[in-house]
């Protein structure tokens, strides 16, 4: 009996499925009708108290970014007239901004403060009785509740609505909501709503690697959007309508290892005048604490203080040695420039495979006037000791030596014809001069690789040769190379020298080609003998869209990079982004954004149009710019440098003597070669 049913279940089954079937569709188009419905209703609900801003004047462009010309998007926050937005929409610094409500009334707007933490902007107009927004309770914002973004930008009779979930919480460090609806220039500054049509918070764009008014936009439109949670907005507006402008809150250390969920927070380096050196903390002191809150990871830390204002007053409890002590310390919003101090030498570089365990930093070059040479060092004299602290790599002595600054005094214990010596110097700055006489350093030519042909002592442009046949998507091929990533449609072309040889340290030159022109047969004829030279390999991505380059082909570049250095031997400390004119504005984009991976930017005839971060300890990056002296743009490429310098950045400046705007000349090209060549000066 029982194998019966079991034969006449199908039966069954299908008999009934027809009007299961119907009764199916039916309740899922009602339910999508009763969905729609309470979307509508809950932005209903809001609709009044959101504002169309439209601005007049100001900039065309901030740096790799065209400004928004259209209308945005700000949210009414009292009824005497004071309205968020995000800060965003006021990049292009206009001369004026005008509100349009919801009934169409007009009003001249003044910018009261803007939060530079949380990327708002408040503005006032004058008016009164204006409906405010509730705002919702921000215990009740959980993750996977319906997430509802909305600007006012298509029409002023219906705002623009983007459905999706709030998808995390606490983003940002500490600072956002995360959702998955639709988040772009269309409705930044506008709310993000709860199915009850309450404000959850306010959508800007946001960065964890980045800070600044365009940080994050790229993520546009991506599924990665965030709101400021709105009781946030509204106390960061209770200490702005007084006109007082809001930064990050700063304390002025480091901590040991790049990983920020690796291990216990440990002090790596406590800036001179800085907060933290005020309060008394120390290098190797160990955070167990913040604000009473136990810590365990540097992740834990940057939670805590992220959301924290310059004037905030943070309390830190330490463990230093056996000892546990508190320090209460007030945040500020500019830290002491960091500089880093100058020894004078370029240490001999060394084969990454075979070679015997290094006894010290050998001495390749010793900087003319440096303090290094004003002491007596020597070529190839063997550095063991550094301030009674023994050395053996380059890597080491670069730390020591950074943690000092100029002025400061140092010695030196070396070893020459067999004898162990000390010397007593005093550090200075890193110069900004690249020295005419600097020879290339040899790598020997490796087993595969074909023999160089004989190069000239001088860095001469190499005299035309015929092309060579390029090599698709080799995994370590010598000379050009063109391919394309996996899963990737954009191109890249590139030039590794035939004596290329893996057992040694090759510096990369990453290309980035102007709008309008990848000058691909330029570039490989001025770099490719100087690539031989100077131990260099060429790579040169190519934007999808040959009118230039986007924000979001960031992540090509950088994979392209890591590609790369998975399939050569690639010195970290010598990779180098260049680029010319239009192009620069991408380079000095990505420069900033990935500092771990880029250490030099070498930027032809293309100021910096927005404000560069603050010079890292962990990062040494270092410039080079040059501009013909009939460029039009020579005045403005000189005040960057000059900016650069007073933030402490190691930037090198030449004027190109007869040159209007255009790409450097030969001659000009080998300084730039010999200044990478130059990076892992210590």
């Amino acid at each position: 009996m029982r194998e019966f049913l079991l034969r006449l279940l199908p039966l069954i089954c299908l008999a009934v499925l027809p009007g299961s079937l119907t009764v199916a569709v039916a309740d899922d188009a009602s339910l999508d009708q009763l969905e729609e419905q309470a979307f509508r209703e809950a932005v209903a609900l809001a609709d009044a108290s959101i504002v169309r801003i439209e601005t007049v004047g100001g900039l065309d462009r901030v740096g790799q970014m065209l400004t928004s010309t259209g209308p945005t998007t700000g949210v009414v926050i009292s009824p005497d007239g004071l309205i968020i937005s995000s800060a965003f929409n006021f990049i292009s610094q206009p001369t004026s901004i005008l509100v349009q409500l919801a009934d169409g009334r007009r009003f001249n707007a003044t910018r009261v403060a803007t939060d530079h933490s949380r990327m708002l902007t408040l503005l006032k107009i004058e008016a009164t009785e204006l409906p405010v927004p509730a705002a919702a309770d921000p215990k009740e914002v959980k993750v996977g509740q319906w997430a509802i973004a909305a600007g006012r930008t298509y029409d002023l009779t219906v705002p623009n609505v983007s459905v999706g979930i709030v998808s995390a919480l606490n983003r940002i460090w500490g600072k956002a909501i995360q959702t998955d609806a639709k988040i772009s220039p269309f409705n930044y500054g506008g709310p993000l709503l709860n199915i009850d049509g309450k404000v959850m918070g306010i959508l800007v764009p946001l960065s964890p690697q980045k800070s600044g008014e365009t940080a994050g936009v790229e993520w546009y439109d991506s599924g990665i959007g965030f709101a400021i949670p709105m009781q946030e907005v509204l106390a960061a507006a209770e200490r702005m309508k007084e006109g007082n402008d809001l930064h990050p809150g700063l304390l002025g250390l480091t901590l040991q290892g790049s990983g920020l969920l690796a291990g216990t927070p440990v002090i790596d380096r406590v800036r001179v005048e800085s907060p933290a050196d005020r309060a008394g903390v120390k290098e190797k002191d160990v955070i167990v604490a913040v604000d009473g809150q136990p810590v365990t990871r540097q992740a834990h830390v940057r939670h805590i203080l992220g959301p924290k204002y310059a004037g905030d007053v943070l309390q830190l409890t330490l463990k230093r040695g056996d000892e546990e002590l508190k320090v209460d310390i007030t945040l500020v919003d500019k830290l002491t420039p960091w500089e880093s101090g100058f020894l004078g030498i370029l240490p001999v570089r060394r084969a990454v495979v075979g070679s015997e365990a290094p006894r010290g930093i050998e001495v390749r070059h010793v900087f003319d006037d440096s303090p290094a040479a004003k002491a007596g060092l020597k070529t190839r004299d063997l550095i063991t000791g550094f301030n009674g602290s023994p050395v053996t790599t380059a890597a080491e002595l670069v730390n020591l030596v950074s943690r000092m600054r100029p002025e400061e005094e140092a010695s030196v214990e070396y070893e020459r014809d067999g004898k162990t010596e000390t010397l007593q110097l005093t550090l200075a700055a890193v110069p900004d001069d690249v020295p005419a006489d600097l020879r290339s350093f040899p790598i020997p030519v490796g087993k595969s690789a074909k023999p160089a042909a004989d190069a000239p002592a001088a860095d001469a442009p190499e005299k035309d040769a015929p092309p060579a046949a390029d090599k698709e998507n080799d995994e370590a091929g010598t000379g050009r190379i063109t391919g394309t990533l996996p899963g990737d449609t954009h191109r890249y072309w590139g030039y590794v020298p035939e004596s290329y040889n893996p057992d040694w340290p090759w510096g990369l030159v990453v290309w980035l080609h102007p709008e309008n022109d990848t000058m691909e047969a330029a570039i490989f004829k001025q770099w490719k003998s100087l690539c031989d030279r100077r131990g260099l390999i060429l790579i040169a991505p190519q934007s999808e869209e040959i009118s230039g380059w986007n924000l979001n082909e960031a992540g090509f570049v950088t994979d392209l990079v890591r590609s790369m250095q998975e399939r050569y031997t690639i010195d970290p400390a010598r990779v180098v982004l260049h680029s010319f004119s239009s192009g620069g504005n991408f380079a000095y984009h990505l420069a900033f954004k990935e500092r771990e991976l880029f250490r030099g930017v070498a930027v032809a005839a293309q100021p910096l149009l927005t404000p560069p971060p603050e010079n890292d300890p962990d990062f040494r990056q270092q410039m080079y710019l040059c501009c013909g002296d009939q460029d039009l743009l020579l005045k403005r490429v000189e005040a960057t440098a000059s900016g650069l310098r007073k933030l402490k950045y190691p930037c090198a400046f030449r004027t190109l003597t007869g040159r209007s705007h255009e790409y450097p000349a030969a001659d000009d090209t080998a300084e730039i070669a010999r200044w990478i060549d130059l990076l892992d000066r210590i």
